[in-house]
């Protein structure tokens, strides 16, 4: 149950994060992005993948909080637990 509420989790939020970045890049352009005033010295590539990570990581707390709120979901190992959410 444990490695299922994982991809529960995670590949929704994947998904969701390649889309917003997909969004965010099409309209911003790294070389157009100051932190605290300064450009960082990386790649366009190394933003492309910072970002992808930090929306990853706020995707899946998402994610993590809604399947938290979700009723149901048990820390039981048995294949019941789960029945009425399949």
């Amino acid at each position: 149950m444990k490695y299922r509420l994982f991809i529960w989790i995670m590949w929704p939020s994947f998904l969701v994060s390649i889309l917003a970045e997909g969004l965010l890049f099409s309209i911003v352009h790294p070389s157009e992005l100051l932190f605290f005033g300064y450009h960082p010295n990386i790649s366009d590539e190394g933003i492309y993948t910072i970002g992808f990570f930090i929306i990853w990581i706020f995707c899946s707390f998402s994610s993590a909080l809604t399947a938290y709120i979700l009723p149901g979901i048990s820390e039981d190992t048995s294949k019941e637990s789960d029945q009425g959410l399949i």
